[in-house]
Parts: structure tokens; C-alpha cells; sequence
């Protein structure tokens, strides 16, 4: 038992310590990952150093999943219950795309901001939106932009078009014509599904604490009330009385 609660604060700590590097190597993934999309013409050193850089951070994630697997009291229910992050760490080798490295690190990087507690509901919901958002105009512009059928050839148009996909609007001005575009429209269209569902939940739970939160004083009052009217009862009986005795 002990030895299972040393295991178990080993990788909370790990997880606490990690966790700021993590995210600062996913913006140096999101940096990497921009710079030859948004410049096209960019030379062939700084697309191979961009490479380098999002293999280096998938590296990291990678290191960090087998570094809490190891730490983790139970190694057979850490896999069974972190079953996406195994699959985010051998997506890349399987078929080395750029867009599945994308993907794999955006699941592992939403996975380890699962765990911080800190991080609230809503910045959590906002920094997901913002992601997607970049990340899907990225993704599509990169694959679209030299499509001889293809009408998404700027960044401007890709983040529209990326805006209408997650918000389920589609008002069909520009829409992708490749495989892989219309794989990425299909992420995006779920993963703003789902965005929209939480944010709805949430909003609704907030509504429904308040109105708990009223309903509770309401009964507190009505309680405090209650009890004021019977100490009024019971004054009125021992004055009653007290008349009674004095007339006799």
C-alpha cells in the first residue's frame, strides 16, 4: 500500500512538473507547424528545421506517456484507462504524415491539460476553439492550397471556412475538394459538435446551481420564518396567561 501511494504521488509530481513544459513545447509545435504553411516560400532548411521541431516534440509527449506508464502503480489500468494517448503516440509511426502529427500531438496535448486541475472549464473550452480553429485552417490550406479544384487558397479563406465548418453553419463558399480535406472537415465539424454540447452543459449547470442556490435560501427564509411565527405563538400564549393570572 505504501509503496503503491509512493508510485502514485511519483507520477503526480511528474505530471504537476511537466506539465508547463509540455505546453510551452506545444506552441513551439504550433510555431513549427505554421511557419511552412503560411510561408509557402519559405527554403527547404527552415521546412526541414520545422520538421525536426514537431518530431522533436512528438518525441517529448512520447517520453512523457512511457515516463508516467512506468511511474504508475498500475501499469495495466494506466493503458486501459489512457488508451488515447497510446494511439496518439503510435499514430505518427504508423504513416509519418505531417497531418498525423498534428493530430497526435493535438490529442496529446488535450489529454495532459485534462489532468490540470487548474486549468478551469471555460479556458479550457477557449484554448480547444482557438486551437482547432488554427490548427484546422492550417491543416486544410496545407492540403487544399495546391488543389487544381480547389477555391481554399489563403489563410484568410481557410479560417473562414474553418469558422463556418466548427459552428455547423457550411454556407458552401468555399468548401475542400481533396480526401484529406474533407477528413479534416469531418474532425472539425465533431470536434465543434462536442465543443458546443459542453458549452451548453455548462451553461446549464451554472443555471441550474443558481437556481438551486436560490431555492435553498428561499427555504432557509421560509424556515427562519416559520420558526419567527411559532416564537410569536408561543409569546402571545405566555402573555395570555400572564393576563389571566393578574385578572384572578
Amino acid at each position: 500500500m505504501k509503496a503503491g501511494r509512493r508510485d502514485q504521488s511519483a507520477q503526480v509530481r511528474w505530471e504537476s512538473v511537466t506539465q508547463r513544459p509540455l505546453m510551452a513545447l506545444a506552441v513551439m509545435f504550433a510555431v513549427a507547424y505554421a511557419v511552412p504553411i503560411v510561408a509557402d516560400d519559405a527554403s527547404s532548411s527552415v521546412a526541414f528545421a520545422c520538421t525536426v521541431v514537431e518530431w522533436a516534440v512528438w518525441g517529448a509527449f512520447a517520453a512523457d506517456y512511457l515516463a508516467r506508464l512506468v511511474l504508475a502503480p498500475d501499469r495495466r489500468g494506466f493503458i486501459r484507462t489512457h488508451w488515447l494517448d497510446l494511439c496518439a503516440v503510435v499514430l505518427p509511426m504508423v504513416q509519418p504524415l505531417r497531418l498525423l502529427r498534428l493530430v497526435s500531438t493535438l490529442m496529446l496535448v488535450g489529454r495532459r491539460a485534462r489532468m490540470a486541475t487548474q486549468i478551469r472549464l471555460t479556458t479550457y473550452v477557449a484554448g480547444s476553439v482557438v486551437g482547432l480553429l488554427m490548427f484546422g485552417s492550417l491543416a486544410v490550406l496545407s492540403v487544399e492550397r495546391d488543389s487544381p479544384d480547389g477555391n481554399i487558397r489563403t489563410l484568410g479563406d481557410a479560417v473562414w471556412w474553418s469558422f463556418t465548418t466548427m459552428t455547423t453553419v457550411g454556407y458552401g463558399d468555399h468548401a475542400p475538394t481533396t480526401g484529406l480535406g474533407r477528413l479534416i472537415a469531418v474532425g472539425l465539424m465533431l470536434s465543434g459538435i462536442a465543443l458546443l454540447g459542453v458549452v451548453t452543459a455548462n451553461i446549464a449547470a451554472w443555471f441550474i446551481a443558481r437556481f438551486e442556490k436560490d431555492d435553498v435560501e428561499e427555504r432557509r427564509q421560509t424556515e427562519a420564518i416559520r420558526g419567527l411565527t411559532e416564537e410569536v405563538r408561543a409569546l402571545r400564549a405566555e402573555v395570555a396567561a400572564l393576563q389571566e393570572r393578574s385578572v384572578r
